[in-house]
């Protein structure tokens, strides 16, 4: 396996092209010491100089022996690289060219021996392996020095390399650059030299004398001293018009007849700080190692994306990366296809730069737009070009900027997807996501420090969670934070908490880094139908949606819907995470929603809410009907609202997939409901949700959800509503242990459903007190009321009550050590159950079997009923359920003597348990020893 040290930017290592990770910074900071000398014996009093300097920690040496081992662990995959202990201190043995800072080094000395282009080509290809500061985010005073040696390093070069390239005729490929770094090093005359000789030779005289002018005032006021003698010189050879100090940019050799083109170097400056997208990187790789040498397809890679998401940064950053790849220059325009501060470029004027660039003189220039695009396709054929096509509106916008010959590889980003490109030129599409967490404190941490970063870290974490991992807003807080030195990052956390500022507090004073005009220029251009429907899916509650409840919510048919979704997603405005699901980034939510207020009305922002709220009840109470279809208290929603069409749910089957997908989205519903107004839906909701929630064991959610049911209730003077909602707070209540509470709200049910004069709801809720009763050891009162129950179901002739009770009053006969009385009951109760074809309560009645003939010493007839019941219940997704028959079986055959089955059935209640959360996990570990 091939390893990379990377320290030219953050400190990375990647093995065979993948990152892996090298740990904390400090252990970041003891692999640099060791890499800074490859194959030499750092002493241990040095490694710990470097890493702690003056404040080394208690047991510095034995803390820097685990970080050393934890290394040795990271790089064990790795052929020919090791850390070894030798007298005096420790080596790292590495081939010097696998870290980029000798590699670097090592390319410079030979740019320097080797002149003319090849010399200019070894200058790129080593500065071309910075990614931003070196070791960017560790910080010590020995780091500092050597970071610092490191830019001057790197500053000498590029000026060693533009000399050469300023010698070979590349004034217009440098201006730019010059310019940037004239600014950043006002008093480095070698750098104004330059810049001066590049801006007259591109025909700029008056700016070449008014640099000189700008470098002489600087250099009296910050030094007191005047220019030395050779910017002098140069100066005056610039007023008198030295014909000497210009290059032809035709070759004298080249024949009148025909066009040479020159070399264009025209990328914009690499990101300064650019953190993660190994895998995006290497896709990019991957393209470029697949195109044929000559004469085959154009490589071509569309990076598309959301705004905001990075595209640029990233396809510079690759292509800064891989300047040497591309010696016959590179090309670069900004299409403008999305920019809130500058009108689209069209195709005609960007060939017509491109052709400037390539050194074709304008009398040479065609007027026929073909025949431009067919000089630019002659001029570029067969050359190893890059060609950069930044921020493209679609496909149509690059289709004459692309070249004919296999030799380029061509850059396309895009906010649309270019289906365009895809089909008809072969590209390969790379779709850029948000930062992962870890890469996005990387980007903070890398614009405002470590010390900043470290001192606020609740602060961070909440930033974080706002930008929600994109780039742009990320860029953004860092760049106000940067601004604003006394801004503390625990102010700009609490603009962005709040949804209603966080739009403004991602604003830097510009259109380009405005979040808010940065998305409005991917809504503007969004087709009529398309625009209403993002509008109004940022109403929908939840974090995703389905196509048919889209499809509910803005009234078209599912057809209609998926076109106009499609046309969110081409253009990034919308992800399909999973088949037939639909997400939007947080801040495209924040922005539309906005968008929702300013162009829907209150009352179609209302009609809007109420259909997708119609859709989610009316599919959910078809699920739970199939859930239970024998389930007492049912319920019957009013009829849905025109334009929505709730999704037809076959079997119990596909019941429990909706609801487990539908789970978040569901109990968003709710909140959504409640806070909106729509109380009937909230309660209809959590009474759909019920049963679904008891068989998970997902007792808080059952809490939360029956609290907004009996909110509801209460406002609407629902009686039946209230007490269907003091049930289900009771039996989480219960479960919960919070048995008290559980009490208080079982009488209140009892209480109403008796007012109601409700038969079947009185038995159930006795069934309810009874069970509550025997939770807390009371078996006597607990029978009394299932006995109770049972008169009440005989006289509103509910069958599968009745079973329901039979199967309680045996559980109850059994807890009293009457195990043949539980035979009788719950064998009446099976029959039943059977008979209705209700197996939930078949399950739960063989459980009771179970546990009679355990307690009877049979167990081998206990083990079977057991096994029935688990046979029911994992087809019913009784997950709690299910926990306890394993619970009942373990015990069973801990008694029989058969250990090993006990304790395989106990660790699959505690797998299940521990995933429920649910604090009889504790009970089982007992068992188990734990």
């Amino acid at each position: 396996m091939t390893v990379r040290f990377r320290v030219l930017g953050n400190v990375e290592v990647c093995v065979d092209g993948a990152l892996v990770d090298i740990g904390h910074l400090r252990q970041q900071c003891v692999l640099v010491a060791l890499l800074v000398e490859p194959d030499g014996v750092v002493p241990i009093d040095k490694l710990v100089d470097r890493v702690w300097a003056d404040r080394p920690p208690q047991r510095a040496v034995g803390t820097l022996r685990s970080y050393l081992s934890r290394l040795r662990g990271v790089l064990a995959a790795a052929a020919n690289v090791d850390i070894a202990r030798r007298p005096g201190g420790y080596v790292l043995t590495v081939d010097p060219m696998a870290v980029d800072m000798h590699r670097f080094r090592r390319l410079v000395a030979q740019a320097r021996a080797a002149g003319g282009d090849t010399g200019v080509a070894l200058f790129e290809e080593a500065l071309g392996l910075w990614r931003g500061e070196p070791f960017a985010t560790l910080d010590t005073p020995w780091l500092n020095s050597e970071r610092d040696a490191l830019k001057r390093q790197r500053l000498e070069a590029e000026l060693d390399r533009n000399d050469l390239a300023l010698s070979r005729g590349e004034h217009t490929r440098l201006l730019d650059e010059l310019s940037v770094r004239a600014a950043a090093h006002p008093l480095d005359e070698r750098l104004a030299g330059q810049l001066m000789l590049a801006l007259y030779r591109c025909g700029r005289q008056a700016d070449a004398l008014g640099a000189y002018r700008q470098v002489r005032l600087t250099l009296a006021e910050e030094l007191g001293a005047d220019p030395s003698p050779p910017l002098a010189h140069l100066h005056q050879r610039l007023l008198a018009g030295d014909p000497a100090l210009i290059q032809p940019v035709v070759p004298a050799a080249a024949s009148d007849s025909r066009l040479v083109a020159q070399v264009p170097r025209q990328l914009p400056a690499p990101p300064r700080s650019f953190v993660g997208r190994v895998r995006e990187l290497a896709a990019l790789g991957a393209v470029l190692e697949a195109q044929p040498d000559a004469g085959g397809t154009v490589a071509i890679s569309a990076i598309g994306g959301a705004a905001g998401v990075g595209k640029t940064w990233l396809a510079l950053r690759w292509a800064h990366d891989n300047l040497h790849r591309f010696p016959d220059g590179q090309l670069y325009v900004n299409l403008g296809g999305f920019d809130p501060d500058r009108e689209v470029v069209d195709p005609a004027v960007a060939l017509r730069g491109f052709l400037d660039a390539l050194g074709v003189p304008s009398t040479r220039i065609p007027a026929d737009p073909d025949a431009q695009a067919a000089l630019y396709r002659s001029l570029v054929a067969d050359r190893r070009m890059l060609i950069v096509l930044d921020n493209a509106r679609d496909s149509t916008h690059v289709l004459r900027l692309l070249p004919g010959s296999g030799a380029c590889t061509v850059l396309v980003t895009s906010r649309h997807h270019l289906a365009g490109l895809l089909a008809a030129h072969g590209a390969r599409p790379l779709a850029l996501d948000v930062l992962p967490d870890g890469d996005a404190r990387m980007v903070l941490t890398e614009q405002l420090g470590t010390p900043r970063v470290a001192d606020e870290p609740d602060a961070v974490t909440a930033i974080l969670d706002s930008c929600a991992g994109l780039p742009l807003a990320l860029g953004i807080v860092a760049a106000r934070a940067a601004i604003h030195v006394d801004l503390s990052l625990a102010t700009l956390a609490g603009e962005l908490r709040d949804a209603s500022t966080r739009l403004d507090a991602l604003d830097a004073g510009e259109l380009a880094v405005n979040v808010r005009a940065v998305l409005d220029c991917s809504y503007q251009a969004l087709p009529a139908a398309a625009a209403r429907a993002l509008r109004l899916l940022a109403l929908a509650p939840g974090p995703d949606i389905s196509l048919p409840a889209a499809a509910s919510l803005v009234a078209l048919t599912v057809a209609g819907t998926r076109t106009v979704l499609r046309q969110l997603i081409t253009r990034h405005l919308l992800q399909e995470n999973s088949p037939g699901r639909y997400r939007m980034h947080d801040l495209v939510r924040l922005y539309t929603a906005e968008q929702a207020h300013v162009v829907e009305t209150a009352e179609e922002r209302r009609a809007a809410i109420q259909r997708a709220l119609d859709h989610y009840l009316h599919t959910a109470h078809a699920a739970a009907l199939l859930l239970n279809p024998h389930r007492v208290l049912v319920i019957t929603p009013d009829p849905a609202e025109d334009g929505v069409a709730p999704e037809g749910l076959a079997d119990l089957e596909q019941s429990m997939a909706w609801l487990t997908d539908e789970q978040p989205v569901l109990l968003a519903a709710i909140d959504q409901a409640s806070d909106n107004g729509f109380d009937t839906h909230t309660w209809q909701l959590a009474w759909s949700l019920a049963n679904f929630l008891e068989r998970r064991g997902d007792w808080h959610t059952q809490v939360a959800t029956q609290r907004a049911a009996l909110d509801a209730t209460l406002r609407l003077a629902h009686r039946k509503g209230q007490a269907i909602a003091h049930r289900g707070l009771a039996i989480a209540s219960s479960r919960m242990g919070e048995y008290e509470a559980a009490h208080t709200h079982l009488r209140h049910a009892l209480s109403l459903f008796c007012d109601l004069g409700d038969h079947a709801g009185q038995a159930h809720t006795r069934i309810n007190i009874g069970w509550l009763l025997g939770r807390q050891g009371l078996f006597d009162e607990a029978l009394s009321n299932a006995l109770r129950a049972l008169d009440l179901y005989v006289h509103a002739e509910d069958r599968s009550g009745q079973a329901s009770a039979l199967n309680n009053i045996g559980w109850y006969h059994a807890q009293l050590g009457d195990y043949e009385r539980t035979l009788d009951c719950c064998r009446q109760a099976v029959a039943v159950y059977r008979e209705l074809d209700n197996h939930f309560g078949e399950a739960e009645a063989w459980d009771s079997l179970g546990y009679a003939h355990h307690h009877l010493g049979r167990h081998e007839e206990a083990v079977t009923c057991f096994q029935k019941a688990l046979d029911l219940f994992r087809g019913l997704g009784g997950r709690h359920a299910e926990a306890e028959v394993l619970t009942h079986l373990g015990d069973c055959q801990h008694a029989a003597g058969d250990l090993e089955a006990a304790r395989h059935a106990w660790r699959r209640a505690l797998r299940i348990l521990d995933q429920l959360d649910h604090p009889g996990a504790d009970q089982i570990r007992v068992r188990l020893g734990r």
